[in-house]
């Protein structure tokens, strides 16, 4: 304790030394009390700038003889030791650290990073997943949902429920407390462009002044590929001599092979070419994440739908436009999107019905016209 000269006060156990302030001169107290069978002396105050008196000092020792209020060092210690709690535990953030070096390889690593700096690390990255409760999800599936797609907020909230359920399967903390509720997702969306708006979005991307992500966007038009095939795409991944492209780990599982047609073989040799492995690099020449801010102004350009999916749509331009030629079987359109099962391939179905019919009324037609001419040849 201070050797300063300690005044003693009317109140027992409570007692001052004269100090130092910014006002000038200033009284700090102290008390003096047993708790355990041990003497404890410590500080509750100042004079001015804690408003500190002998009644209140005197108050503060009662309450702490009593066990309402914790001395100094115990209070130092709860700190400390809340702070050591709060290090070990195992909130999303500190999960999803773990989960990345367990999953390195994980196909969907780079759009995972993504959706958790995004939409997840403020809402989430602090708690533990069991002091999450349902209505906190709820509430960022209903913010999300405003200007995401249904597909786009359930791989999000698929990540969360991935990180929570690694936490609990390694045995680090317990689990979310409830089953997240995931929106409804319509995949049997088929989505094409009028030959009007097709031009349009072409002229859009030929004038667009980032080439890199406009010769992206005719590549999903010409070859039909995902966007994360396209992102992921390696200048060793085309043969130009042989007249393939390989798709790596696609959606389907393994690796595949898709011919390279005469239009993308031109718009590769004519691309930008960098130093970085990839066709389409982002920053640094390193694997792109984000093409949204470049292909949504080109979509906007040309006054194409906000329903339409940039990229996506175009794969699924490039399947119609297969399928409705009359020209290419089911089976055939199914290698070339590389589904893994022909139930996906179907959705374009119809529109090869649709040709087959024309051509059926066609020969129908040009029977009648044969025997109205035959007819007329035997009336004669």
């Amino acid at each position: 304790m201070p050797t300063f000269n300690r005044v003693k006060t009317k109140y027992p156990g409570v007692y001052y030394i004269d100090g130092k302030g910014v006002r000038g001169p200033e009284k700090i107290y102290y008390i003096s009390y047993r708790k355990d069978g041990r003497k404890i002396e410590e500080k509750v105050g100042r004079q001015f700038r804690d408003d500190m008196t002998p009644s209140k000092a005197a108050s503060i020792r009662s309450e702490r003889i009593e066990g309402k209020q914790l001395s100094n060092k115990e209070r130092r210690s709860a700190v400390i030791e809340a702070k050591k709690n709060e290090a070990a535990k195992w909130t999303v953030g500190r999960l999803w650290e773990e989960y990345l070096k367990h999953n390195p390889d994980s196909k969907s690593f780079l759009a995972d990073k993504y959706r958790y700096k995004k939409h997840i690390r403020d809402s989430f990255g602090d708690k533990t997943p069991h002091e999450i409760i349902q209505l906190d999800v709820d509430r960022v599936r209903i913010k999300l949902m405003k200007v995401l797609s249904p597909q786009t907020v359930k791989h999000v909230l698929s990540l969360l429920t991935r990180i929570s359920n690694f936490g609990h399967k390694k045995g680090l903390c317990a689990g979310l407390g409830f089953i997240v509720q995931m929106p409804r997702v319509d995949n049997i969306v088929t989505e094409d462009l009028s030959p009007d708006l097709l031009k349009r979005l072409l002229d859009a991307i030929h004038a667009d002044p980032n080439k890199v992500v406009a010769n992206m966007m005719l590549m999903a038009l010409y070859t039909g590929m995902r966007r994360g095939e396209l992102l992921k795409l390696k200048w060793d991944d085309i043969d130009f001599s042989k007249g393939f492209i390989t798709i790596r780990s696609p959606k389907g599982g393994r690796d595949q092979t898709i011919p390279l047609n005469s239009q993308t073989h031109d718009l590769l040799v004519n691309h930008p070419r960098t130093d970085s492995p990839y066709i389409f690099p982002g920053k640094d020449g390193k694997q792109r994440v984000e093409v949204y801010n470049v292909v949504n102004r080109i979509k906007k350009r040309a006054g194409i739908p906000k329903n339409f999916r940039p990229l996506h749509g175009l794969r699924h331009t490039y399947a119609s436009m297969l399928a409705s030629s009359g020209q290419v079987d089911m089976y055939t359109l199914q290698k070339l999107l590389t589904h893994k099962n022909p139930i996906m391939t179907q959705r374009y179905a119809h529109l090869r019905d649709e040709t087959l019919k024309k051509a059926s009324n066609l020969a129908g037609e040009l029977i009648n016209q044969a025997m109205v001419i035959e007819e007329s040849k035997t009336k004669r």
